[in-house]
């Protein structure tokens, strides 16, 4: 039976990276992939899937009113999809984590889902909730904080590198805005403990 994986980092943990790695593991055994993006983050153009270190895809886009499980079903129908991966899975909604529980236990299809576990306050974000609770595979993939430990959190940072701790859920950025920390690191941060940040050292997922 195919499984619904959750891979789930900080920032700069190569989540893109290793979706397109595993792409290519599946087309070089001669399987066809079908590739998804949010059309929320859109720094690497519409449509597709970069990496910090040069790799990149073209990829299907969702938003927040894409059929997941539709539009899958109806890509099978004409060819052999032998694997689904979703870039950015914290943009999708808890409906669509279902649509994609059923590609795995109605069409066959295993399913790869690489994101964000917590925003900029900590807090989880929908889809990657529902992926946490449905998921057959949680798999974490591990970025470090400035001090060596592991990084498990994302604070958010102004031009000038100071912490943020109010606005949307959603802000794209890389470098400019995020950094990855330790939840130590990450409380000081908000709290006022820790000196204005380089955002020089910021990194994207």
């Amino acid at each position: 039976m195919a499984k619904l994986y959750f891979y789930y980092a900080s920032m700069n943990a190569g989540k893109s990276t290793t979706l397109l790695q595993a792409d290519f593991n599946y087309r070089e055994r001669g399987m066809t992939t079908m590739l998804w993006t949010s059309a929320i983050d859109d720094r690497a153009g519409e449509g597709r899937i970069a990496s910090r270190i040069g790799l990149a895809a073209a990829a299907h886009v969702f938003t927040p009113d894409t059929d997941m499980f539709a539009a899958i079903a109806a890509d099978r129908a004409e060819r052999a999809t032998g694997c689904v991966l979703v870039d950015e899975a914290q943009f999708l909604t808890p409906d669509q984590v279902g649509q994609l529980a059923r590609v795995c236990d109605d069409l066959n299809v295993p399913v790869l889902a690489y994101g964000l576990r917590t925003d900029f306050r900590g807090d989880l974000f929908p889809g990657s909730a529902r992926l946490l609770a449905i998921a057959d595979a949680l798999i974490e993939l591990k970025s470090v904080c400035r001090c060596g430990r592991k990084a498990t959190m994302n604070l958010r940072v102004d031009g000038e590198g100071n912490p943020v701790a109010e606005g949307q859920q959603t802000e794209i950025g890389g470098n400019e805005r995020y950094v990855a920390m330790c939840r130590r690191h990450f409380a000081e941060a908000l709290s006022g403990g820790t000196a204005p940040l380089s955002t020089g050292s910021v990194g994207t997922g």
